[in-house]
C-alpha cells in the first residue's frame, strides 16, 4: 500500500512549487537588496535609515497604516455593535451594502473620491457654488479616509459574528451589580471579542500599507514604501533594483512583525465564555432608533459611494475624455472597440490561475490537514507569507527571479498568472482545510482498508465532499485575482495589460469615462463571482 501512496510525490511537488514560486523570488530580492555595484554591502539599508526622504516614507507608511486601521476599527466595530445588539431593520441590506463596499478595488475607490471631492470634483464644485469651500481630498487625510471607508466592511463582518457569540449571562450579571452599559462594553464585551478585533485590525493595517493605487492616485506627493519601491524599480532613468528590493523587504518585515504581534496578543489575556446564552437584539424606538438607523445606513452608503459613482459616470455622455450633459454609452463603445484586450487578458489569466489554485490548493489543503508532519507543518507556515507580501513586492520579486536564464518569463502572460497563483493559493488551502475538519476521515480510511489506493480513495470519497469548500476558496481567489493591480502593474507589457492596470492608467491620464466603464465591467464580473461564492457557501451549509 505504501508503494501506491501518492502523497509523498505530492508533498515533494508541493515543496517544489513553494520553493520555486515563493522562496526563490523572495530570496532573489533579499540578495538584490545587499548588492551595490556588483558587491554585497549594507549600503542600501544604511541609505534608507539615514536619508530623510526614506525616513519620511517609512513614517508615512506607518501613518496611513495606523490611520486606516484605526478608522476601519472605529467604523467597523461600531457598526457591528449596533447591528448585533439592536433591532435594526434591513440588516441584510446593510450586510449587502458592506459587501459591495468591500469588493470594490481600492484604486477604484480612490478614483471615485477624486471625481466627487477632487480639485474639480462634483460635490466640491457644487458646495463652492453656494459659498462653501472645502479642501480637495488629496494628501494624507484623503488616503486615510479612503482606507477607513474601504476596509471597515472587513472589520464589520469579522466582529459582528464575535459580538453575536458573546454570552448574555455575563453582561446580565454585570448589569445586576449596577455596572453601567458603557463600562460593561469596555470591561466585558470588548475583551471577549478581542481576538476578532485584533485579527480584523491587523488585516486593515496590512492591507493599508500594501495598497499601491490609493496613495499613488490620491496622495499627490505622499510617498509610502509601496509607491517608493515601484518608482525606484520602474524609473525610466536611474532604476535602482537593489534599493527597491531593500524597501520591499522592509515593507514585508513590517507586515510580518505585526502578524507576530497580533498572534502574541491573542495568547495574552484571552477571556472565554460559554456562548450558550447569546446576546439578544434590543428593540429601540423614538430618536434613538432614528439615530442608530441613520448611522448604520449612512455608513454603509458612504462606503458604497465609490461603486455608485463609478456606475453613474460610466453612463455619462462623453466627448473624448470630457464628460457632457446627459447619458450615453460612448465610454462602453470606446472600451469594446479599443480596449477589449485587457478584459480578455483578465478573464484568461484569472481563469488559468484559479484552475491551478483549485488543483494545487486542494491537494495542499489535504496534506496540511490530514497528513500532519514536520514537512507539512513547515509548508503550512510558509503559506502564510503570501498574505503579508504586498503585490508590488511580489511583482518586483518575480521580475528579478524570472528575467534570466534558464526561465525567462518577463513580458509574458505566464509571469502574471504565476504571481496571481502564488498570492491567492492560500485562500483555497485554508478553505479546503476548514472543510476537511468537518469531514470524518473514517470514510476514507474504510475505503483504504478494503484495498483502495490512497489517491483513489481521496478522489472517490473525500474530494466530492470537499466540493463546496473548494468552490468557496476558488471564488475568493477569482475575485481577488481579477482585481489584482500592484503585481500586474510591475509585470505587464502592452500585450499583457489587465483591466486593473488599464483602469489605473486611464485615471492617471484623465480618461475618466474609460476608467468608469472598465471599472463597472470589472465590478460586474466581481459581483458575479461573489454571488457564485455565496451560492457555494449556502450549499456547504445545507450539506
Amino acid at each position: 500500500m505504501k508503494r501506491r501512496d501518492i502523497w509523498t510525490p505530492v508533498l515533494i511537488a508541493a515543496w517544489a512549487i513553494v520553493l520555486g514560486l515563493l522562496v526563490w523570488p523572495l530570496g532573489k530580492i533579499l540578495l538584490s537588496s545587499f548588492v551595490v555595484d556588483g558587491e554585497y554591502t549594507f549600503a542600501n539599508y544604511r541609505l534608507i535609515f539615514s536619508e530623510p526622504r526614506f525616513l519620511n516614507t517609512i513614517g508615512n507608511t506607518f501613518l496611513v497604516g495606523f490611520g486606516g486601521m484605526i478608522g476601519a476599527l472605529i467604523l467597523g466595530v461600531g457598526l457591528a455593535f449596533v447591528v448585533s445588539r439592536f433591532e435594526i431593520r434591513g440588516r441584510t441590506a446593510i450586510e449587502v451594502l458592506a459587501l459591495i463596499a468591500m469588493v470594490s478595488p481600492p484604486f477604484i475607490g480612490a478614483y471615485s473620491w477624486i471625481v466627487l471631492f477632487g480639485a474639480n470634483g462634483l460635490v466640491r464644485t457644487s458646495l463652492a457654488s453656494i459659498g462653501i469651500d472645502i479642501p480637495p481630498i488629496y494628501g494624507t487625510p484623503g488616503v486615510i479616509m479612503v482606507f477607513a471607508l474601504k476596509f471597515f466592511p472587513q472589520v464589520f463582518l469579522i466582529t459582528s459574528g464575535a459580538f453575536a457569540a458573546v454570552s448574555r449571562s455575563l453582561e446580565e450579571a454585570a448589569e445586576s451589580l449596577g455596572v453601567s452599559p458603557t463600562r460593561r462594553l469596555f470591561t466585558i464585551t470588548l475583551p471577549l471579542i478581542m481576538p476578532a478585533i485584533t485579527a480584523s485590525g491587523l488585516l486593515a493595517f496590512v492591507m493599508s500599507i500594501a495598497d499601491f493605487g490609493t496613495p499613488q492616485i490620491i496622495g499627490r506627493g505622499l510617498q509610502v514604501l509601496a509607491t517608493q519601491a515601484y518608482i525606484l524599480y520602474s524609473a525610466d532613468l536611474g532604476s535602482n533594483q537593489g534599493l527597491a528590493s531593500a524597501i520591499s523587504l522592509i515593507l514585508v518585515g513590517i507586515s510580518m512583525v505585526f502578524v507576530l504581534l497580533q498572534r502574541w496578543m491573542m495568547r495574552r489575556d484571552i477571556y472565554h465564555n460559554s456562548g450558550m446564552k447569546r446576546a439578544e437584539r434590543r428593540p429601540i424606538a423614538g430618536l434613538k432608533s432614528a439615530y442608530l438607523h441613520l448611522a448604520a445606513y449612512g455608513l454603509v452608503l458612504l462606503g458604497s459611494i465609490p461603486t455608485i459613482t463609478v456606475i453613474y459616470y460610466s453612463f455619462r455622455r462623453t466627448r473624448g475624455p470630457v464628460f457632457q450633459d446627459g447619458f450615453g454609452l460612448q465610454s462602453y463603445e470606446r472600451v469594446l472597440q479599443r480596449l477589449s484586450d485587457p478584459i480578455v487578458n483578465t478573464l484568461i489569466y484569472s481563469a488559468i490561475a484559479v484552475v491551478a489554485i483549485v488543483v494545487v490548493g486542494t491537494l495542499l489543503g489535504y496534506l496540511i490537514t490530514r497528513r500532519r508532519s514536520l514537512a507539512t507543518g513547515a509548508l503550512d507556515g510558509i503559506l502564510t507569507v503570501p498574505y503579508v507580501v504586498p503585490g508590488v513586492v511580489m511583482g518586483i520579486a518575480y521580475a528579478a527571479a524570472f528575467n534570466v536564464a534558464p526561465l525567462v518569463l518577463t513580458g509574458t502572460g505566464a509571469i502574471i498568472i504565476l504571481a496571481i497563483f502564488i498570492r491567492r493559493l492560500p485562500y483555497t488551502v485554508s478553505s479546503v482545510g476548514a472543510a476537511l475538519r468537518q469531514i470524518s476521515p473514517n470514510l476514507e480510511q474504510a475505503a483504504m482498508s478494503l484495498g483502495v489506493p490512497p489517491g483513489r480513495a481521496f478522489l472517490k470519497v473525500t474530494a466530492p465532499l470537499l466540493i463546496p469548500g473548494i468552490v468557496a476558496g476558488a471564488m475568493m481567489s477569482l475575485v481577488t485575482a481579477m482585481n489584482e493591480l500592484s503585481s500586474s502593474l510591475v509585470l505587464y507589457i502592452g500585450r499583457t495589460i489587465t483591466m486593473p492596470v488599464r483602469i489605473y492608467i486611464a485615471v492617471i491620464d484623465g480618461e475618466y469615462g474609460i476608467a468608469a466603464a472598465l471599472s463597472t465591467i470589472l465590478l460586474a464580473m466581481t459581483i458575479v463571482a461573489i454571488l457564485a461564492m455565496s451560492y457555494a457557501a449556502k450549499r456547504q451549509y445545507k450539506s
